[in-house]
């Protein structure tokens, strides 16, 4: 740093320089390092990131090879309002160097629009925008959950809010795909989803506006943004699993003055100073993943004795300001689903979902099967999909919602699928029967059992998520997806990321704050469109 620009810099040559702490090494923690150098001129060295796994980027993974197939636990939904999202990669540049990543985001969806031909497939036949078929009442409940408050509407479910009759229209099945809704989660969040998408509704059906980057997330987002921290000296300690903090209280105010770790099986301790902050990474939706093979099926585990859910209950003992972990973590059969990434060899199966589609790889975005069991949805990018593919390698990724169900055919639960068997289920639904053997003999199908994946989208109450700043602590802070921010979704990066530079921003007393969140439901063109979607006028 070259003279003092903030308050929170040394003021005193004696004084040794603040240090900041992340616990996490995923999206919200790296955000929250880069958004330190950025913005508020911390030199990189003094910023470390606790990571409890062997690489950084949490929960937007991507690993593999072509020699033993490819995985990706989940990738997520990225538009063009993803304010944060866009600000913060418009400063890190690609991996070549050649532009930013922002940049390279906005270039490639302007030449790879999505527009999907194949948004639903039954009996072999693709559907290209289906009705929505929502009842008037049907409407009308969405419509009272937009302007009701989340207070009235509280721990209440979707269920609680809708007739039975609406979990069968065509709208909630590729609203719950595309989101991976449940009718018993949270309605508080469902609405903050129609109101956040609100100038997705028109178009829907099509998938349009949404978004795509050139490579999977981990090697488009992560790769660089990780080069770019550790450019400028940031200290990524990986396999470090921090297991508790000691709080401190003097005159009211209170703070962080250590943290407790274990690191290849040894116990440690960093002494935080008082001028040090500390940001927290809480729970984890991916945390207890586990991986299947082509002919081993993944296992159900449960949370780990040490890992993001232990130190956020261990936080939360006594503290009910630090959240209700449990309200998020105690419903594994509620939150649960099983993701696979198939890795395939020979070229029939990319030429025949291009024939059944209309659509080439990156184009048509999500296909859902409503006739499957599993509610099983296929998403085919656009190929290489990975930085190091081979052009003759093809890479897909899908999930199902409904894990516990025997499939149509296969008669096992996809719980307890192998990759070969959710391999002959999908090619059972896309009827590609006269090529099924050699696209089978040339796949590697990985499943992914993520016990939690959807446990942010669990009811809740105000209380449940801390806030950003924990009242009365002056240098702690929460990220992630299970702190509370106004009117943004989670299960996105931007959210992950919003709560990093709010948590920066507000710690050192920043004039650069994070920009509003978009309101599309403002606007009365974006309520005219959707209202004439909902009632399929133009669809």
């Amino acid at each position: 740093m070259t003279g003092k620009k903030h308050d929170w810099e040394t003021t005193s040559a004696n004084e040794p320089d603040p240090r900041f702490y992340v616990v996490g090494g995923g999206i919200a923690a790296m955000a929250a390092a880069a958004f330190m150098i950025r913005d508020g001129d911390v030199i990189g060295s003094n910023i470390t990131l606790f990571e409890q796994r062997d690489a950084p980027g949490g929960s937007l993974d991507g690993a593999g090879s072509a020699q033993e197939g490819y995985v990706l636990r989940g990738g997520r939904m990225f538009e063009s309002k993803y304010v944060c999202t866009m600000e913060l990669f418009a400063s890190i540049p690609t991996l070549d160097g050649t532009t930013t990543v922002t940049q390279e985001t906005l270039a490639w969806n302007e030449r790879m629009h999505t527009s999907s031909k194949s948004r639903l497939a039954r009996n072999g036949v693709r559907e290209t925008a289906p009705a929505f078929g929502l009842t008037e009442s049907d409407i009308l409940t969405i419509e009272r959950m937009a302007i009701e408050s989340e207070e009235t509407l509280g721990r209440t479910t979707i269920a609680d809010q809708f007739s039975v009759s609406f979990f069968q229209t065509q709208f909630w099945l590729m609203w719950c795909t595309t989101f991976a809704f449940q009718p018993w989660h949270s309605a508080v969040e469902f609405r903050r989803y129609i109101l956040r998408f609100a100038h997705m509704v028109a178009g829907f059906n099509r998938l349009e506006g949404i978004m795509r980057t050139v490579y999977n997330q981990y090697d488009s987002l992560v790769r660089p943004l990780h080069k770019w921290l550790v450019d400028r000296g940031v200290v990524f300690q990986l396999g470090s699993c921090v297991t508790d903090m000691q709080l401190h209280e003097q005159g009211g105010s209170k703070c962080v003055k250590r943290i407790f770790y274990e690191c290849n099986g040894e116990q440690a301790c960093v002494e935080v100073g008082v001028r040090d902050y500390v940001l927290v990474t809480l729970g984890s939706m991916t945390e207890a993943s586990s991986l299947g093979g082509m002919d081993k099926a993944p296992n159900l585990q449960g949370k780990a004795i040490e890992g993001a859910w232990a130190l956020w209950e261990t936080l939360a003992k006594g503290r009910p300001e630090f959240g209700q972990p449990h309200a998020f973590s105690s419903h594994i059969d509620a939150t649960k689903w099983v993701s696979f990434t198939t890795t395939l060899s020979d070229p029939v199966f990319l030429r025949r979902i291009v024939e059944f589609t209309g659509n080439v790889p990156g184009e048509g975005g999500l296909i859902t099967f409503p006739d499957s069991n599993w509610l099983m949805s296929i998403v085919v990018p656009f190929q290489p999909h990975f930085i190091d593919q081979p052009e003759e390698i093809t890479v897909f990724w899908g999930y199902g919602l409904h894990v516990d169900a025997p499939g149509n055919f296969v008669n096992i639960p996809m719980s307890a699928c192998t990759g070969r068997e959710i391999m002959t289920e999908l090619l059972g639904h896309l009827q590609f029967s006269s090529d099924s053997q050699s696209i089978l003999n040339s796949a590697i199908c990985i499943p992914c059992m993520m016990p939690f994946i959807t446990s942010q989208f669990m009811p809740r109450e105000p209380g449940d998520r801390p806030q950003v700043l924990p009242e009365g602590y002056k240098n702690l802070a929460f990220i992630g997806q299970f702190c509370e921010l106004p009117n943004d979704v989670v299960f996105t990066v931007e959210y992950s990321i919003r709560t990093a530079q709010c948590a920066v921003s507000s710690l050192l007393g920043l004039k650069r704050h994070p920009p509003k969140v978009y309101k599309g439901a403002t606007d009365p063109r974006v309520l005219f469109k959707a209202f004439k979607a909902l009632h399929d006028i133009g669809n």
